[in-house]
């Protein structure tokens, strides 16, 4: 009994010998299929989008220069009106009166500087013949002059008195769309009065004021010195964004920028000109402009799919070498152009970037690289905006 069962313990052992040494070795697993996109260099146009806000080529506030009560209203609110347009009557019967007296004034003036005159010119003739004094002559002569002055006098006095009556009818002093009336008919206003009676915007062109820190305004002119960025032709045209996401389909131009930074934000403001011509742009509103800032030659663009952050928040890059095993690169990067980044370090032209099949690929790994499904190489890189760079 004992010896059958040893013969089956030698059987049992021999079968698993032999299973054993008939398993094969697992084949080697392939070599995984990544897509990769070639790096170049290119010429980029670099944009900066910045906000501002729109105002009127020409704000007027219409205000009286005369006391009095407004007897009428000559406008409609919200139309166009036009430079010396009648907007305002004042009651003008104290002005008419006071205009009266000072012609008044003016003729008995002029009466007696005939007078005057030609009692100066007999007194200096009987002083020839010692029949008058020579102090009566002088006084005379004075007599004559002092009416002179009060004819020059009491003419400017008509002509003050004219204008005030002028005054009591208000005119437009620009061309433009005149907003509310804040005052009616029947209501008393003021010389200097805090409130304007309307207000007139010519808004067939507006400004857009925006600012922009000075760190980048000397970022940018340093780059220009450098060479690194040039100006383009169309450098000044500036493109505009709404509130509502739309672009406003005209262009404007850059006019100027400040000559001094704002002490409490550190900004620069820019001024840009834009046609107005169907009343779209209303003063006040917000916006935002897009400048272009120039054209930097030969960057390499990355699309923002081969980009990722280690655990330290530095910007890194998996690429295939000649032998098509992985290398991870540090990278920085400057700003994004649409989908892809700006790199200025840590990727050159011709290197193969892989932006497919990024998961569990390690560094030292043989790939197989291929063209990528998803990304786009060949369109053509947009605009650059500012954006967030790596390190």
């Amino acid at each position: 009994m004992r010896r059958i069962k040893i013969m089956r313990s030698v059987a049992l052992a021999a079968l698993v010998v032999t299973g054993a040494c008939s398993k094969a070795p697992p084949p080697p697993r392939p070599a995984p299929n990544v897509g990769v996109v070639t790096v170049k260099l290119e010429p980029v146009t670099l944009t900066t989008e910045l906000p501002g806000r729109i105002t009127a080529v020409e704000t007027s506030e219409v205000r009286p220069q005369v006391a009095g009560v407004i007897r009428r209203r000559l406008f409609t609110e919200g139309s166009l009106v036009h430079a010396g347009q009648v907007l305002y009557e004042i009651e003008d019967a104290p002005y008419r009166a006071a205009l009266g007296s000072a012609e008044g004034q003016l003729g008995a003036a002029q009466s007696q500087i005939n007078a005057t005159r030609l009692l100066a010119q007999r007194y200096g003739q009987l002083v020839a013949v010692n029949a008058v004094s020579k102090q009566e002559a002088d006084n005379a002569k004075a007599s004559a002059q002092q009416a002179s002055a009060n004819v020059a006098a009491q003419r400017a006095a008509v002509d003050a008195a004219r204008v005030n009556l002028n005054f009591t009818r208000i005119k437009a002093p620009i061309s433009g769309r005149i907003g509310r009336s804040a005052f009616t008919a029947g209501a008393l206003v003021q010389i200097a009065q805090a409130d304007p009676l309307a207000t007139i915007q010519r808004t067939d062109t507006v400004y857009v004021d925006v600012t922009q820190s000075a760190a980048q305004l000397l970022d940018l002119r340093s780059a220009m010195q450098s060479g690194d960025l040039k100006r383009d032709v169309g450098s000044a045209r500036v493109q505009l964004l709404l509130p509502n996401g739309q672009t406003y389909p005209i262009e404007g131009r850059l006019e100027f920028s400040e000559v001094t930074v704002d002490q409490t934000t550190g900004a620069v403001t820019l001024r840009a000109s834009f046609p107005n011509p169907n009343g779209t742009l209303l003063p006040g509103l917000y916006v935002r402009a897009r400048l272009i800032e120039g054209v930097r030659q030969q960057v390499v663009l990355a699309p923002q799919q081969g980009i990722s952050r280690d655990p330290r928040g530095r910007a890194t890059a998996l690429v295939v070498n000649a032998q098509n095993k992985v290398e991870q690169r540090n990278i920085t990067t400057d700003r994004a152009i649409g989908d892809k980044w700006i790199v200025t370090s840590g990727l050159k032209a011709g290197d193969r970037l892989i932006v497919e099949g990024l998961v569990n690929l390690k560094p030292g790994a043989t790939v197989k690289p291929g063209k990528p499904q998803q990304v786009g190489v060949d369109a053509p890189a947009p605009a650059a905006t500012p954006g967030q760079g790596g390190k």
